[in-house]
């Protein structure tokens, strides 16, 4: 029998690399999509690999379509060895001008989303003894990004949660893999545009985080590098609890473990855009500076 896999937020970027690599690695792979009349991008991309992703409609935001959705793919296809938790969203705004509101609707879908399916699955898992989740977080999930407070918040909560998960699930054979993605090619930053600033006294920060947006654009990675790290992370005879990959995300990573907190802090008082770049990429090894 081949490996049943469950990508979810299939339609677009990371999600359909993932999606597409699985199915060309043999796996019956379910995608999951909110609107199945978008994905005609995800079907075209299919057929050229000449795989087949089936589409399963689910909106990982709302607990009775995650109900339905899960519901069908286990009668479809009887079990699911592989759930990767990839639907997200972002959201930027600083701390003070970040709404509680806002700051809930993003975990709602970057931390609940996953959650719900997982739940949906881990009895089977548990049963058999054996199975993968992998959860999609991101680099900020692992440093304080600037201007992105309801996604930072929601990136770290869903590391937490996936460290935990992996804690609990060690008796039962169950894999749990955090991959954590720097900047790749994705629809995503165009619809990440918010910049809130409605105090007036944040517009720095709203300039440097679309900097870096700006940057990491000019050298963002295939998603097909991101799924190939999926693919190893449930098939390697050597797991890893997390992966950090693509432009900027193991640099920052690593860098932000070797730095003191109050040096973190410092860098955050650097007023001169030039000089806070320097100091980027001295401490970090990424360039930050946007293209000309």
């Amino acid at each position: 029998m081949p490996t049943v896999s469950v990508v979810t937020g299939a339609n677009s970027g990371i999600g359909r690399a993932i999606a597409i690599h699985l199915a060309a690695h043999g796996h019956e792979v379910y995608g999951t999509v909110r609107d199945p009349n978008r994905a005609e991008k995800l079907r075209s991309m299919s057929a050229d690999a000449g795989v087949e992703v089936q589409l399963v409609t689910l909106d990982v935001a709302d607990d009775d379509s995650v109900r339905r959705g899960m519901g069908e793919i286990l009668d479809r296809a009887g079990q699911v060895d592989v759930l990767v938790n990839n639907a997200g969203v972002g959201g930027n705004a600083v701390v003070e001008e970040a709404t509680p509101a806002g700051i809930v609707d993003v975990v709602n879908v970057n931390v609940g989303g996953g959650v719900r399916c997982l739940q949906a699955v881990l009895p089977g898992m548990r049963a058999r003894h054996r199975g993968a989740i992998v959860n999609i977080t991101s680099v900020a999930g692992r440093f304080g990004a600037i201007a992105q407070a309801p996604y930072v918040a929601s990136k770290w909560a869903f590391e937490g949660v996936s460290e935990e998960l992996a804690f609990e699930l060690a008796p039962f054979g169950i894999r749990v893999a955090i991959v954590e993605p720097g900047v790749t090619r994705s629809a995503i930053f165009a619809k990440n545009i918010d910049a809130p600033n409605q105090t007036g006294a944040y517009g720095d920060h709203y300039r440097r985080l679309f900097e870096f947006y700006a940057a990491g654009v000019a050298h963002a990675t295939d998603p097909f590098e991101v799924a190939a790290v999926v693919y190893e992370a449930i098939t390697t005879s050597t797991p890893r609890l997390r992966y950090p990959c693509s432009w900027g995300g193991p640099e920052i990573i690593s860098g932000r473990r070797m730095l003191t907190d109050e040096d973190w802090v410092a860098m955050g008082a650097i007023g001169d855009d030039e000089e806070y770049r320097a100091e980027f990429l001295r401490r970090f090894g990424v360039d930050i500076t946007p293209p000309a």
